[in-house]
């Protein structure tokens, strides 16, 4: 197959990469980065045209190669600014105009247009250096599972990369390089086959970045409540048991603080349900401030809350309970003109030696809150243990109770 023949090729598949990347972007949630890569497939398009006329009609004079190259260096960049964009960061077209320009405008040098070996050196750093960019960019994700969809077009940008890096060593090794403008020559074809591959894998690979991205949001979506964010019933049970489990090989301290809104109902009777939605979301606020960052936050019922607390001393969660309860005390509700006084009740339970199931932790918890909403509501207790509302009693004067 010669140079022409793949090119047309190369142009089909490029095409058929920007049209579906657009199409992409107009079906799914119309994530940026899919305009990005619908780009770059069009500058490939474009390149490869200006080469398939360029050989057609034996074009070599220095616009051909010019334009060609520049449209060939910004596709790549493209990808670069793509991955950039998905990965939340700034997607730097000032740098890829720059870039364009610079390479459009050394084709004016002697040097540049009158060799294509030339050509090869000088911009194969550039490509290399941008193949180098994308790969840095997904190999340092931390997370496992984004990862995994990102491999496909980390590996072909290190297959492309070392490829072309391959091909420079070669042109250095051999100095009588017989090449031109749009040649079938070795080199030429090759490079133009491994293009001709490139694009129709980083298609898939570029497709399937995004559609892994759906499919998080999907599942973290049947994991969360829409309402406060925090997660749901079904993540509960999830991840409630695989902790619970770790707790019992690990013998890791386990606890569960579950919390309710004490006289919500008078609240939604009173003032509406889209003021008792507020206060829902203003009691979460507030307790994920008392909370650590990194404890599973739950919103088990209409106004019932739970937290699973993995490690640390009973003594460190009761405060910590305590803080979201004098938190949520000291803070009202401002909603619609008004200002709400609200409280929450707290339970707190620890795993023990005989829990057969994470349940058993968490119905202790919730016996301990319903005992504080019976003692008087505003309140904090340890199952078997009662913790004074007043703070001038610290943990030393707490007694035991049948909770």
């Amino acid at each position: 197959m010669d140079s022409f023949t793949l090119v047309v090729a190369s142009a089909l598949v490029s095409g058929t990469m920007a049209v579906k990347m657009l199409l992409l972007y107009r079906a799914s949630s119309r994530q940026p980065c899919l305009l990005d890569w619908s780009l770059s497939g069009l500058f490939f398009l474009t390149s490869n045209l200006i080469g398939a006329f360029a050989a057609k009609y034996h074009l070599s004079y220095v616009v051909a190669p010019a334009l060609g190259n520049m449209f060939y260096i910004a596709a790549h960049a493209g990808i670069l600014v793509g991955v950039r964009r998905h990965l939340s960061l700034r997607p730097r077209y000032d740098l890829l105009a720059v870039l364009a320009l610079a390479v459009l405008a050394v084709h004016v040098l002697p040097y540049v247009h009158s060799s294509v070996v030339h050509r090869l050196f000088l911009f194969t750093p550039v490509v290399v250096g941008i193949n180098l960019g994308v790969v840095w960019l997904l190999w340092q994700q931390p997370d496992a599972e984004a990862r995994r969809a990102y491999r496909p077009l980390l590996i072909l940008e290190l297959l492309f990369l070392v490829q072309m890096s391959m091909r420079a060593l070669y042109m250095l090794a051999i100095e009588d390089h017989q090449l031109t403008f749009m040649g079938s020559q070795f080199l030429q074809t090759s490079g133009s086959l491994f293009v001709l591959v490139f694009l129709s894998v980083v298609t898939m690979s570029c497709s399937l970045i995004v559609t892994h991205q759906q499919e998080e949001a999907l599942r973290r979506a049947s994991l969360t409540d829409v309402l406060t964010g925090w997660l749901n019933r079904r993540a509960l049970h999830d991840i409630a048991w695989r902790e619970f489990h770790r707790c019992q090989r690990t013998a890791t301290p386990l606890f569960f603080i579950t919390f309710d809104i004490d006289h919500f109902k008078s609240i939604n009777d009173r003032y509406g349900h889209s003021v008792g939605d507020a206060a829902i979301c203003h009691v979460t606020t507030l307790s994920a401030r008392a909370l650590r960052g990194y404890d599973a936050l739950f919103r088990i019922g209409g106004e019932e809350f739970a937290v699973l607390v993995d490690g640390g001393s009973l003594a460190g969660v009761t405060g910590m309970a305590q803080r979201l309860r004098e938190q949520v005390a000291a803070t009202p509700l401002q909603a619609q003109g008004l200002s709400v006084p609200m409280t929450v009740s707290v339970g707190v339970a620890a795993v023990r030696c005989g829990d057969a199931q994470w349940e058993d932790v968490l119905r202790r918890a919730d016996e301990a809150m319903y005992h504080a909403k019976r003692h008087g509501r505003n309140r904090v207790s340890v199952h078997g243990i009662e913790v004074p509302l007043t703070a001038a009693v610290d943990a030393r004067g707490q007694q035991a109770v049948a909770a």
